[in-house]
């Protein structure tokens, strides 16, 4: 059995174990509940057993034991009733007592606590004695709920744990992936910077220096990229219309005739706080996501808007849409419709978004065999004069 298969079970009988165990809690609970409460039914058949005594009792009879019965019960609210008509209260507020509607809601409230002790005080004559919970009986009864929230909060603190456990192994995965695919670029990348200088000696074709230069610049980029993966990136005040328009145009190029490309953007500059290597990455990751998604064929339109305080980046395509309950999933790592591919493209794009430029990314709208619009929406730079 391997590793991950033990701690799994490992965890699922760790999970099993804890429910078991408040289960038997809970159980033991509501036995004691149910014992308390046929000890109090027993007193209070006592305590009518004793008024019944009282009111047969002779002028001379001895009634120490049933004063007694009655001197005992401190925290039973009673009340006797004859002839639908309150004769007796024990144990109940004064304000109560002496404010009759409120007398009867009370009576309603102890008959829905307990069934009623009918008191035979004279033969064909009763006495009815309604009870309700000692404040012992009530704390006892309200306490699996509390024990219950108490699990529930232990289960929030665990899960909470689990994930932030789960994505901070995930973010030293990814950044180390990241640094190593850009070490790994670098030494073949440095060794083509040199070859391109050979080439240039040697008088090759100017236009295939250009096009090697260009891909090594490329390559360039992405090494770029990938090393700021886990660090902190430097953000400078940039125009993000123009950052976005150079990522858009480099794709643009580079992609199948049978796709439509549309830019909108206002005419003025709009400045955010942006690293300019990563913030190409998000709009060619969604692009290239948006190209998938219309399986190379159909219509794309980037539009850039502002309203006060943020910058808004809308990209939309005519491709197969996402169901509504897939709107958050399809951020989450390894999801993806593709049948190669590891699903990191739009996580690192999330990542990008919201850790580094502490902005928005979200499905805006999406119809089934309609399209999709996901839009990125990021804090604008407003104190311009002091930058």
């Amino acid at each position: 059995m391997q590793f991950s298969e033990r701690r799994n079970t490992s965890r699922w009988v760790i999970i099993a174990t804890s429910f078991l165990i408040i289960t038997l809690i809970l159980w033991n609970t509501y036995t004691f509940f149910q014992i308390f409460k046929n000890e109090e039914r027993l007193k209070m058949n006592l305590w009518a057993q004793a008024q019944k005594t009282l009111i047969n009792a002779e002028v001379d009879a001895d009634v120490e034991l049933p004063l007694q019965i009655f001197s005992n019960n401190t925290s039973i609210p009673i009340m006797l009733i004859k002839n639908d008509r309150i004769i007796n209260t024990i144990n109940i507020d004064n304000a109560i007592v002496k404010d009759e509607n409120a007398s009867r809601k009370f009576l309603e409230k102890l008959k829905n606590e307990n069934p009623p002790i009918v008191v035979e005080y004279i033969p064909g004559k009763f006495q009815k004695l309604y009870y309700g919970n000692s404040e012992l009986l009530n704390k006892l009864k309200y306490y699996p709920i509390a024990l219950v929230l108490i699990l529930v909060l232990f289960i929030a603190l665990i899960y909470y744990f689990y994930i932030s456990t789960k994505t901070a192994t995930q973010n030293k995965l990814w950044a180390g992936m990241a640094k190593e695919t850009a070490h790994q670029i670098g030494t073949p990348l440095s060794s083509l910077i040199g070859w391109v200088e050979i080439l240039k000696s040697d008088d090759v074709e100017e236009y295939i220096i250009i096009e090697i230069e260009k891909d090594i610049e490329r390559l360039q980029t992405i090494t770029d990229r990938f090393s700021k993966i886990g660090s902190k990136p430097i953000l400078e005040k940039t125009d993000i219309i123009d950052a976005t328009l150079t990522a858009y145009n480099y794709l643009q190029l580079r992609f199948s005739k049978q796709i439509e490309f549309s830019f909108s953007a206002p005419e003025t500059p709009i400045y955010t706080l942006l690293n300019s290597s990563l913030h190409s990455w998000t709009i060619e990751n969604l692009v290239k996501n948006a190209i998938d998604a219309m399986k190379g064929k159909g219509k794309l339109s980037l539009k850039i808007e502002q309203d006060k305080d943020v910058v808004k980046i809308n990209i939309t395509d005519t491709g197969s849409g996402i169901p509504k309950s897939q709107y958050k999933t399809i951020f989450e790592p390894g999801y993806t419709t593709k049948k190669r591919g590891w699903g990191l493209g739009l996580s690192l794009t999330k990542r990008i978004v919201e850790e580094y430029h502490t902005g928005k990314i979200k499905v805006l709208h999406s119809d089934i065999g309609k399209g999709t619009t996901i839009q990125v929406a990021i804090k604008k730079h407003t104190n311009i004069g002091n930058q």
